[in-house]
């Protein structure tokens, strides 16, 4: 009995893709990676890196693995798998700009690896589901895996045709679909790829001026000097004794309430920030947090707040309230009397 209710072996071809999957990750790539982690870490960084650089020794090395990096990355921009969008590296020896074309260059092939493991783990799950493999939609799809970004053609149910062609990550889409009924199948969700230009940027959608220019941030909203050369922080012309209570005596740390016991509360209406206002200004102590999102920004866009009082949370909706802020928070922020942690 034991016999026939164990579960049957897995097919050849699924053992053999898990060894090459085992491969992979312990190969030659992993062992040169590994290599890599560990020598880098006996490398000089920020003041030590300057000094040791001003000894030939040091520098010519270094230059020269600079520049093969360089040439590598520049090989690796042109390569006709990336999107047409996609910037060529930014050379001259600006870590700054290279490191952000990498980072956005990394972002982008780690979502298209993602889509096409989507596709692969429903392949899967419905083999498994039917006891046998799944016949290839394509040529080159023998081990499972589909084109999800590209162009692909292929047949579904009774003769229907889907043409998809979606730009390579990063690229506008476009799809072209053709049925007998002219309706998406029952029950499947369509895939929105992250990057496409055409999902909405929440400083088109909420109508912020975003300054994308490569220079130091000025905040539109402060007051200037008198020959206009600088801002003004709203506590400068205050003195250090009232930004600084120190007859405050000592107290004891007061826990606060379970999670499920405390009220909470999303603003991102204008009545309700009205109402916040209001709380905020009979309490006397109250905790902030920020979080900002800088994908669809150069500099950065505050895209949440949080407000936490003794009793009561709050998150804020900054973008869409974001014209609305100032006006009831500034007083309450810039009040010396209460506590901001």
């Amino acid at each position: 009995m034991e016999a026939d209710d164990a579960s049957p072996p897995p097919p050849s071809w699924t053992q053999n893709k898990s060894a090459a999957a085992i491969d992979a990750s312990s190969g030659p790539l992993a062992a040169a990676a590994s290599r890599l982690a560990a020598r880098s870490r006996a490398l000089p960084s920020s003041r030590d890196f300057h000094f040791y650089n001003n000894f030939p020794a040091f520098k010519s090395p270094v230059g020269a693995a600079a520049a093969r990096a360089e040439d590598s990355l520049s090989i690796l921009g042109a390569a006709p798998l990336l999107p047409r969008q996609q910037p060529p590296f930014p050379g001259g020896g600006d870590l700054d700009d290279a490191h952000d074309w990498l980072v956005a260059l990394n972002d982008d092939l780690l979502e298209r690896f993602g889509a096409s493991m989507d596709e692969f783990r429903a392949v899967r799950e419905q083999e498994e589901k039917d006891g046998r493999k799944a016949v290839p939609q394509e040529a080159g799809a023998e081990d499972g895996f589909q084109v999800v970004h590209g162009k692909k053609k292929k047949k579904i149910g009774g003769g229907d045709e889907v043409v998809a062609k979606v730009e390579a990550f990063g690229g506008s889409s476009s799809v072209k679909m053709a049925t007998k009924d002219n309706s998406a199948t029952p029950g499947t969700k369509a895939k929105v790829p992250f990057h496409i230009p055409t999902i909405p940027r929440p400083q088109g959608v909420y109508h912020i001026v975003v300054d994308n220019s490569n220079k130091p941030f000025e905040h539109v909203l402060l007051e200037r000097s008198e020959d206009g050369s600088r801002t003004i922080h709203p506590l400068e012309k205050l003195p250090m004794e009232q930004l600084i209570d120190r007859s405050i005596p000592n107290s004891e740390p007061v826990k606060p309430p379970a999670l499920d016991d405390t009220p909470f509360t999303f603003v991102d209406d204008l009545k309700t920030l009205e109402v916040l206002a209001m709380k905020l200004k009979s309490a006397t102590e109250f905790a902030v947090d920020l979080e900002h999102n800088h994908y669809r920004s150069f500099q950065g866009l505050t895209c949440l707040m949080q407000i936490s009082t003794r009793t009561e949370d709050f998150i804020v909706d900054t973008l869409k309230l974001r014209k609305h802020l100032g006006d009831h928070l500034r007083e309450i922020f810039r009040d010396a009397t209460k506590r901001k942690v």
